[in-house]
């Protein structure tokens, strides 16, 4: 028993030497350590399974450099096109001229942009499903969740159907996510002509670790010319009403003109990596001009982040967009549990009058992650930040709105996983007509949502309060 306690504290000691060298964030860290003092045997398993620091990680090492080799071509056009773009509509963009300039080989802006804003899954499937039956070339999906459901059919049949008329169909699904489609469903996809692949496929010896970094994006592309990019994922639970007796509020938009190019370049990277194909670029891939179309003034920005990622870009550009800020910005998320820098920058607008408003769920899908927010709650709430909860049902959509010009919806959550972890993707729009019209929606949706009050949130039960703070330890962790 002396051995195995003195073997124990050894392997503690040494696991918390590798934390503090190879972990970059001091919170993360910080909340390993806790762990694995606390809780040896549990912590050790935990870190080493989920853990590591897979930013370098020779798997997503690999996928770096096959999609840096693929489009070379792509990526000196995509820059051309992109300061071009910039340098044109300057002036309109203003003190954001510095996030659309946002230097990463795949995040170009594009100008002859349409952009739609989709509310609920209710109003997203029918637009999809009638782009999907007019595709003539082809159809790319890559889903988190992509579940067997009566949503998830009426597609899948679809995709079958298209197949078989000889569009070409490749779909890309997350195996943890969309574990309802692994065998039966995806199987018969496969035999009506479907290219099916998984997205870091689960493997029972390493379960842990590749549960952890999931394909978070959602992203539908119709032949090169529709793209379609949020929060909504397929499956009943997003159409209003359904079996689940929840209502389910969440935003997607649908794309027309050259930032489905940039989709298509994500989508072609992910798809390169997880079917170990090598798709290169092509007049049928990427079928749209960069030319600056007069039709369609709406200017966008594609921008993905992941383990392959030399740094969290969403997270760096929404930042950037809060600190740009002069007047307002409005943020709805599911998950609160902000990265230091990422709150900071709130508290700072807040400092310098920005009016800043907050959505979160007042009905979570997490009790953990629920306790953790609340946690932060009282710090911004004595700065003057307005904290609405929603209760009508579990609002899921990832949106944030500044200075009604800059909008931002996508796939991200305001936490760890997304920032880090996971393999996500948002659109930037700079336009005020969208910006107005997501603004309006905000303000309907706060509607059916309580307003928290400071006074009160401090006289809650001490222990609520003590057990949010214990929680918030391991923010670094959610």
């Amino acid at each position: 028993m002396t051995t195995a306690i003195i073997l124990l504290y050894l392997a503690t000691f040494i696991t918390a030497v590798i934390i503090v060298v190879n972990t970059n964030s001091t919170s993360k860290a910080l909340a390993y350590l806790l762990l694995i003092f606390l809780f040896p045997v549990v912590g050790l398993f935990v870190y080493f399974s989920i853990g590591r620091n897979y930013r370098v990680h020779k798997l997503y090492s690999k996928k770096l450099a096959v999609d840096r080799a693929a489009f070379p071509e792509l990526e000196s056009q995509f820059k051309a096109y992109s300061e071009a773009v910039v340098n044109s509509v300057k002036g309109a963009l203003g003190c954001f001229i510095s996030l659309a300039q946002f230097n990463k080989p795949d995040t170009i802006i594009t100008v002859n942009n349409k952009v739609d804003l989709l509310i609920n899954g209710e109003i997203k499937f029918p637009d999809v499903i009638e782009a999907i039956r007019h595709a003539t070339k082809f159809i790319h999906i890559e889903y988190y969740i992509f579940e067997d459901d009566t949503i998830g059919n009426s597609i899948g049949e679809l995709l079958k159907q298209k197949a078989q008329e000889g569009v070409k169909v490749r779909f890309i699904y997350d195996d943890f996510g969309s574990k309802s489609i692994r065998k039966s469903f995806i199987d018969d996809l496969r035999e009506h002509g479907v290219e099916a692949f998984p997205f870091y496929k689960i493997k029972l010896l390493f379960f842990a670790n590749r549960m952890n970094h999931r394909n978070h994006r959602k992203i539908i592309i119709i032949d090169g010319i529709i793209g379609y990019v949020g929060g909504i994922n397929v499956s009943d639970k997003y159409c209003n009403p359904n079996s689940y007796n929840l209502y389910w509020r969440d935003t997607h938009i649908k794309l027309t003109g050259s930032s489905v190019l940039s989709l298509q370049r994500v989508f072609l990277s992910d798809w390169n990596f997880c079917a170990k194909q090598n798709l290169q670029v092509t007049k049928e891939l990427f079928p749209i001009e960069y030319t600056f179309d007069d039709s369609h003034k709406q200017v966008a920005q594609i921008i993905s982040s992941g383990p392959d990622s030399d740094f969290p870009n969403i997270m760096y550009a929404m930042t950037q967009a809060i600190l740009l800020s002069k007047s307002e910005v409005l943020i709805t998320t599911p998950y609160f549990v902000p990265e230091t820098s990422f709150l900071n920058a709130i508290k700072i607008a807040r400092l310098s009058g920005v009016d800043i408003k907050l959505l979160v769920p007042g009905v979570s899908d997490s009790i953990l992650v629920n306790t953790t927010s609340s946690s932060y709650y009282q710090e911004l709430l004595s700065l003057g930040v307005e904290i609405y909860t929603y209760q009508k049902g579990f609002v899921h959509a990832k949106t944030m709105v500044c200075d009604s010009f800059v909008s931002t919806v996508g796939t991200t959550n305001l936490d760890e996983r997304s920032f880090n972890l996971n393999f996500e993707i948002n659109a930037f729009v700079y336009d005020k007509t969208f910006a107005n019209e997501l603004r309006a929606t905000f303000y309907r949706d706060i509607e059916d949502a309580v307003k928290l009050n400071l006074e009160d949130w401090n006289n809650r039960p001490y222990h609520i309060r003590f057990f949010e703070r214990v929680m918030r330890l391991f923010s670094g962790l959610m």
